[in-house]
């Protein structure tokens, strides 16, 4: 069918309707991710002998994961091989195939969510934008979605694949691109990741701290056009930036093995975020004739402590501008691109009671790429 709809009007502004978030039903604490880590076999033990401090450093309390493996004992596991050494490790296809059935009521869930709170019917919803780099099927989720809520099957669909940590930022773009051209579009965007399903044992720093990082999680929001004398000060998107490094291509990677994914993460990756951010940041204020002493709320995406303390460190931001990050970090770990939809919803939570005008998101990926946006009231 063909689109007969006029052009939105130039005043058209993009309004977040509901934030909501989710995770797989497994959640372990800091204390039995250690004791699990010291028990596999084939870890060189002097990284052993690193994991409760390198685990404690993290400031992740809790994370969360699909694979019940992780919370029994091994004559129980199903997923992994029953033994310590979690050998032969599960092939990319079987990791795969159980993402594909772990992703689908976890997206269902949030999806569904954040249809009820938004006060959208499900057969206004114009737009689905599915977000995941973590596993991959065709017919995708996108689809599923539109079957199982109901959606109008002249539902437009895009999927944002394989980017990695920063990849909402894209989904949020994309999102505002469709409501600013559609006067009547109502978008819903959908991020979820199931990063544990590629857990290997790995025999170096940079995969024990990989493992120490990461975590499951979804999240769904409604943003919908509406014209900006009808916004009434309404939580939205403002605008977008992007950063790229010339020099660390290598610095953060995500490559299919035949074993699972495999993630690469240098060192030096908090440093590339601290050089980058101010002027990202000042490029996205300036872009709306804003400067950052009229931040109310920074939603650093919690890649790990020492990234949110970076990019804090290069914009001159207290401990209390990164609370919410850290308190996301802890409470979740690392879900890659939902993660700071996590965040947001704190600001869209509190800004219904408190005067939060204008907010900085930021994320980081592969690339070395840094992506922001600007979210307040219109």
């Amino acid at each position: 069918m063909s689109d007969t709809r006029s052009a939105a009007p130039r005043d058209t502004v993009t309004v977040f309707r509901s934030i909501e978030t989710g995770n797989p039903p497994l959640r372990r604490d800091r204390e039995y991710a250690v004791e699990f880590m010291k028990q596999l076999d084939g870890l060189p033990e002097p990284i052993k002998s690193r994991i409760p401090k390198l685990y404690d450093r993290s400031g992740i309390d809790f994370r969360y994961s699909c694979v019940a493996d992780y919370g029994v004992e091994p004559d129980a596991f199903e997923f992994f091989p029953q033994n310590w050494a979690l050998s032969p490790e599960p092939s990319t296809g079987a990791r795969n195939k159980k993402y594909r059935e772990q992703i689908l009521p976890l997206v269902e869930d949030v999806a569904s969510r954040a249809l009820a709170a938004s006060g959208v019917p499900a057969d206004e919803i114009t737009h689905v934008i599915g977000v995941s780099c973590t596993g991959s099927f065709t017919p995708g989720f996108d689809i599923e979605l539109v079957k199982r809520l109901g959606l109008p099957p002249t539902t437009r669909r895009t999927m944002v694949g394989f980017m990695g940590c920063y990849a909402a930022f894209n989904g949020l773009r994309a999102a505002d691109a469709f409501c600013r051209s559609h006067p009547n579009a109502r978008v819903l965007l959908v991020c979820a990741e199931l990063c544990t399903l590629h857990f290997r044992v790995g025999d170096s720093l940079e995969d024990a701290v990989v493992n120490s990082l990461f975590s499951d999680g979804a999240a769904a929001c409604v943003l919908a056009a509406t014209d900006r004398h009808d916004a009434d000060g309404q939580f939205s998107f403002l605008g977008s930036g992007s950063a790229l490094d010339d020099d660390s291509l290598d610095y953060m990677t995500w490559d299919i093995g035949d074993v699972g994914f495999e993630m690469g993460l240098s060192p030096r990756v908090p440093a590339v975020i601290g050089r980058h951010a101010p002027g990202l940041v000042d490029q996205l204020l300036h872009s709306v004739g804003r400067s950052r002493d009229e931040v109310d709320f920074w939603a650093i995406h919690p890649g790990g402590r020492a990234i949110v303390e970076s990019a804090a460190e290069s914009l001159g931001l207290e401990g209390d501008d990164v609370r919410d990050s850290l308190e996301v970090l802890r409470l979740y770990g690392n879900m890659s691109s939902p993660t700071i939809l996590f965040v947001l919803k704190r600001f869209f939570d509190r800004s219904a009671s408190e005067t939060l005008n204008l907010g900085v998101a930021m994320g980081f990926g592969p690339g070395l790429t840094l992506e922001g946006c600007l979210v307040g009231r219109a």
